[in-house]
């Protein structure tokens, strides 16, 4: 039996949508997973240094590791209707070269920020630090992610939300691409397939099984029992079990905007970096 370590980020969506694995609901006679769970940006950092085989990703970084990752075609986030939060406190008025924190270089929101505020003064911070940071005066303004979105400080606000900005660049309201799953092309084809539809089950098994796991999950996430609840009809339902074409074209939609602000050199499709899943279909036929 071999092993395969899954690394994912410590947020409330990705636990859930790997834990169907965990808890032996679903699983391999050929292959054991393992899972490692780490902060966002210093997944995409392992990605960029090929340090996993199978890792969350945010979607901004994957052009960038694409001659060494295929996108899988399950376990993703996306926004439809919100997303992170450009926050500050209260009443503050932002300068145009106003100080933020904002959770990774590599991350999507990261890259949407960046194409919004061209003169804003970057602090790269571990995603749980940056509201602290805003409330400590350290940084103007802070953009939230993950579970931090549902539950800040009082004395805080919302300067932005960047699903309105995103809408705003890309003229239309697809749903906003924020991270899914990319997978080593050192993995032979066949076994990358096989993982590929684990995986998927093990999503497919989660939002069925929603709130028998979502109970199991309580003490190992940072959010309440209805926080959970909100938090994964958001990021982790049935739309994070395949992409479907609007999320394909949303993807297209991220890398369009990125090549066009010179993030890219090379303007993708995503449809060319995606398992090639017929393969095994031919392969046995």
């Amino acid at each position: 039996m071999s092993k395969i370590i899954v690394a994912h980020s410590p947020d409330a969506d990705d636990i859930f949508m790997y834990y169907a694995i965990y808890f032996g609901w679903v699983g391999s006679k050929k292959i054991r997973f393992l899972n490692l769970a780490l902060d966002i940006e210093s997944l995409n950092e392992g990605a960029l240094d090929s340090k996993y085989l199978i890792s969350a990703i945010s979607f901004g970084l994957y052009p960038f590791i694409r001659d060494n990752y295929a996108l899988l075609n399950t376990a993703m986030s996306f926004g439809n209707g919100y997303g992170p939060k450009l926050i500050k406190k209260k009443g503050k008025i932002l300068k145009n070269n106003f100080k933020v924190a904002l959770s990774g270089r590599w991350t999507t929101n990261a890259m949407i920020f960046k194409m919004k505020y061209k003169n804003a003064r970057i602090v790269y911070k571990n995603f749980l630090e940056i509201e602290q940071s805003v409330l400590s005066g350290e940084v103007d303004a802070g953009v939230l992610i993950h579970e931090s979105i549902l539950n800040f400080d009082s004395s805080l606000e919302v300067e932005a939300h960047l699903w309105d900005i995103w809408v705003d660049f890309i003229k239309d309201t697809l749903p906003l691409p924020l991270g899914g799953m990319a997978i080593s092309r050192s993995i032979p084809l066949l076994r990358a397939i096989e993982i590929e539809e684990i995986l998927s089950n093990a999503v497919k098994v989660a939002v069925n099984n929603k709130k028998i796991l979502s109970s199991m999950l309580e003490n190992r996430v940072r959010v309440n029992k209805d926080e959970l609840d909100t938090y994964l009809n958001m990021y982790a339902n049935k739309d994070s079990i395949t992409l479907s074409q609007i999320q394909l074209q949303a993807l297209n939609a991220l890398f369009k905007i990125g090549y066009d602000n010179r993030i890219y050199k090379d303007l993708i499709n995503i449809k060319d970096y995606l398992l090639p899943t017929t393969y095994k279909n031919y392969r046995f036929s």
